[in-house]
């Protein structure tokens, strides 16, 4: 009728305001003890070319230093070399630990439930770039620990992250329970229950 506006829809077709999207379900157990993925970074470029300068730096000072023979620039040179001493062996500590980290972090980070998640979304370079800026805040560099931050928000390594990217982890007794419910009884029709993450349980695998 003129005038009364469209009909209404079908009630099957219209979309239900209060429709929520389902939540992936995460085993406790991960990737069941695969192995990490090969590191797919290079090295820590910027780290490399500070160590490279800084040892023809002492190079060139230790030549000078074997040449001089006046007493003031002898001390001056003696200064420097033992400045420049000083920052190869940190930086050259710095490097030694970072590869270190990275390793260690790469393994466990792969051993957590979310790394089932990311490796079917292929993230494996995201989650090297986690792991380089998580050891660089933990050597002390501050810019780096605000990105990891973001970076772990990205991969779902916290509670709120998890539940923005739909993923929901179940623990270990409640998948003991589930694998003995279904191979004694079959489990009634119903909805399924939701696991609420407890964060101990994500810092647990990523630490």
């Amino acid at each position: 009728m003129a005038g009364m506006g469209p009909a209404p829809k079908d009630p099957s077709t219209r979309s239900r305001r209060n429709a929520t999207l389902p939540m992936t379900k995460l085993s406790s157990a991960g990737r069941g003890g695969k192995r990490a993925p090969n590191w797919p970074l290079p090295g820590d470029v910027g780290l490399e070319v500070r160590l490279r300068l800084a040892r023809e730096s002492e190079e060139r000072l230790t030549a000078e230093l074997a040449e001089s023979e006046d007493g003031r620039t002898l001390r001056r040179l003696e200064r420097q070399l033992a400045e420049v001493q000083s920052t190869v062996a940190l930086l050259s500590a710095q490097e030694k630990q970072q590869k270190r980290l990275e390793g260690e972090l790469w393994r466990d980070l792969w051993r957590t439930p979310q790394a089932v998640m990311w490796e079917r979304l292929g993230w494996t370079r995201d989650v090297a770039q986690y792991a380089r800026l998580k050891v660089r805040a933990e050597l002390g560099d501050m810019n780096a620990g605000k990105e990891a931050r973001q970076w772990s928000d990205r991969l779902g390594l916290n509670p709120m992250a998890l539940l923005r990217l739909r993923w929901e982890v179940e623990p270990a007794s409640a998948e003991g329970e589930s694998r003995g419910r279904r191979t004694s009884a079959p489990r009634p029709a119903g909805r399924s229950e939701s696991v609420v993450v407890d964060a101990r349980d994500i810092f647990r695998h990523t630490k």
